[in-house]
């Protein structure tokens, strides 16, 4: 396989060097129609979750190009779902092309500007290049690179992808959840926060842990998960998938908006990564198949395969401790299937420590809560409501309630919560904006690199 995706490299680039439409990236203004999606080889249920609404400017007819198999179908079947609901239906028109030449195949008739990835993380670095050397845009799902080969690729990838007339950006669907997105506006304020604590290796200043599940359901339906994704040479090793989601959050906390010198400002202090044991009983419930895999076989110990599926890093970020683990359980304990997959998150001031729990306590619903420093709290309690206020106008509705002595926790009202699914939404409406700004910012392409640096950097790390 892996020789025929290089083959089909090839020929892509040959079919680019031969000339064809203008760079894929101009002109983009706000016209009704005007980005035209091409899903590539989709195995991954984020590529459907990107069209879950419509777009005024998306063109309704997307143009898929994919290998036969269950894949591509799976991904058609969930589009499907989204045209026949019954609240807010989608209009989407698929054209689908199956072959084994489908990477030469979208180039060659150029029927859109935006390449949708989410599959198959082994191959995506390279589907990425593919793309921008063609001139094309591309909307990515994390991960971008799962080791530093790919992440050397990636590099590279992005800085040439502006002079080439491509925007580059990947699905952080995880800046938009209302806790996270609130988290860091509270730290930017010095009168509730204070100043950011360094915090040490042992006792870091930013903690980010988050636990998933491989059997769960999405938009109502179980999960079913395609062979590959256990493969941790194709779907990428727990340190370098989920992470990537935790990692970029900790520099959109610690660097809002500015770029990263990842050679100067990233230094590990450690990292570990460890297996989850996924018998051949459980194995068959997620992916509906009674038997490994020979490419499996190799992650197989008495008859039950090992997914390296959980990691933890720490490393400072321009002088700030983090930490950031991840854990896959197979699924949700027994009387909490229905919580999802779960976050903690603690970032340390001066001032206060602003908090995300999800466990027992919280109902397994992420909550937010702010712990004051400063010992008094009825004084503490005035500056968080006064923080609260100035954020009104953004964030309506907002209240606290006490939940221990120097504790509050951030009521936030049900309207101005995105789901899981409607995130995606979110950050389709941030690209567009960009597509019409006519690029990605510097400071985005910056923390790309940096995030993909960190994630890789640190599943060598954990090998060592």
């Amino acid at each position: 396989m892996k020789k025929n995706l290089i083959s089909m490299m090839a020929a892509a680039l040959a079919l680019t060097a031969c000339g064809g439409a203008a760079p894929a990236g101009e002109g983009f203004n706000g016209t009704p129609g005007e980005v035209k999606l091409l899903t590539l080889d989709p195995g991954h249920f984020h590529a459907a979750l990107v069209q879950m609404y419509m777009y005024d400017e998306v063109d309704p007819v997307v143009n898929v190009y994919a290998p036969e198999g269950d894949d591509v179908q799976m991904h058609l079947d969930r589009i499907k779902i989204y045209n026949e609901r019954s609240e807010r239906p989608t209009s989407w028109q698929e054209q689908l092309y199956a072959g084994d030449d489908f990477l030469e195949k979208m180039i060659e008739e150029r029927k859109g500007n935006v390449v949708v990835l989410a599959g198959n993380n082994g191959k995506k670095t390279r589907y990425v290049k593919a793309a921008v050397d063609a001139g094309f845009n591309v909307l990515s799902d994390k991960p971008m690179a799962i080791d530093q080969k790919n992440f050397a690729l990636l590099e590279q990838t992005l800085l040439e992808a502006p002079a080439k007339g491509s925007m580059v950006y990947d699905i952080m669907t995880e800046r938009s959840e209302i806790n996270n997105e609130l988290q860091r506006v509270l730290v930017a304020i010095p009168e509730l926060f204070g100043e950011m604590e360094k915090g040490t290796a042992d006792d870091p200043t930013i903690t980010k842990e988050s636990v998933h599940h491989f059997f769960k359901y999405v938009s109502g339906q179980p999960l079913r998960r395609p062979e590959w994704y256990f493969d941790v040479e194709q779907q990428g090793e727990g340190i370098v998938d989920v992470t990537t989601h935790l990692v970029d959050l900790v520099q959109c906390t610690v660097m809002p908006e500015q770029e990263i010198d990842y050679t100067k400002q990233i230094e590990f202090t450690s990292a570990r990564r460890w297996a989850t044991p996924i018998p051949r009983d459980k194995y068959r419930l997620v992916t509906g198949q009674d038997e490994y895999p020979d490419f499996l076989k190799k992650d197989v110990v008495n008859d039950t395969l090992q997914v390296y599926s959980n990691g933890e890093l720490n490393y400072r970020l321009n002088g700030v401790n983090c930490r950031v683990s991840v854990i896959w359980n197979f699924m949700a304990a027994v009387g909490t299937e229905g919580t999802g997959d779960t976050h903690y998150s603690v970032v340390k001031g001066s001032k206060a420590n602003i908090e995300i729990r999800q466990g027992k306590e919280q109902g397994y619903k992420p909550m937010l809560y702010v712990v004051s420093k400063t010992g008094d709290d009825a004084e503490a309690e005035a500056t968080l409501r006064a923080a609260l206020r100035s954020i009104a106008d953004e964030y309506p509705g907002l209240d606290i309630a006490k939940t221990a002595e120097h504790e509050w926790q951030v009521v936030i009202p049900s309207d101005i919560v995105k789901t899981h699914e409607q995130r995606f939404s979110s950050v389709m409406q941030v690209y567009l904006d960009y597509l019409k700004q006519g690029e990605i910012p510097a400071w985005e392409r910056s923390q790309m690199i940096s995030k993909y640096y960190t994630t890789t950097k640190a599943l060598e790390v954990a090998k060592e």
